[in-house]
């Protein structure tokens, strides 16, 4: 366990920040870490507004596998409260953030559960090859806003790699439940979002 500490340790100072850093770099690590998170809601949100059929239940899948993901992760860190490291004085911290429990990153947890939901097989009976091709897209994404939490100082890169394994648990957990409980929860969701949307759905700014 000390081994992993140390390298742990070693590898985040690797990747951190040093004083006095660029700002085109803090700035491009603050857009990673702080502001395209909000790809997610705002994709999912559009996927399921605009599309229908695949789209749209390929959006229920991958909210749910958020959720179950940041349950999971929410779970470990009352579990085990990891400090971060600028609570242990350790490298250069450049984003204020709470000192709660570091890991897994809830942050890249909810990303890539959501890009790994749109890359499982069941999208291969539900889904449409555009669906694999964004959770791709999305996934790679992820690299870069890992690096960039690091760098700012708020998370180990073991972080990240429990990040990947809970959200992979997340999107497979989803993944394997596809059937009938599915089939009720999505239909539920549909009828009620149609019911609560009904005067957007006739104007023409939704779909139904």
């Amino acid at each position: 366990m000390d081994y992993i500490e140390h390298l742990n340790s070693t590898l985040f100072l690797i990747l951190n920040a040093s004083l006095p850093a660029r700002p085109a770099l803090v700035t491009t690590a603050w857009f990673f870490a702080e502001y395209l998170i909000w790809a997610i809601p705002c994709g999912l949100v559009a996927m399921w507004l605009g599309g229908r059929g695949p789209w749209r239940r390929a959006a229920f899948r991958a909210a749910l596998a958020a959720l179950l993901a940041f349950l999971i992760s929410y779970a470990i860190g009352v579990v085990w409260p990891h400090p971060r490291p600028f609570v242990l004085g350790i490298g250069t911290n450049l984003l204020e953030h709470a000192p709660d429990a570091s890991f897994p990153s809830d942050h890249l947890t909810l990303w890539w559960a959501v890009a790994f939901s749109l890359l499982v097989p069941a999208h291969r009976r539900h889904g449409l090859p555009q669906i694999r091709v964004t959770g791709f897209v999305l996934a790679l994404l992820g690299l870069p806003i890992a690096w960039a939490r690091i760098y700012l100082g708020v998370h180990y890169p073991l972080d990240m790699l429990g990040a990947v394994l809970v959200a992979l648990i997340g999107a497979s957990g989803v993944a394997l439940c596809e059937g009938r409980v599915f089939d009720t929860l999505f239909g539920a969701s549909v009828r009620l979002y149609r019911f609560t949307f009904a005067p957007l759905i006739r104007l023409g700014c939704a779909k139904r």
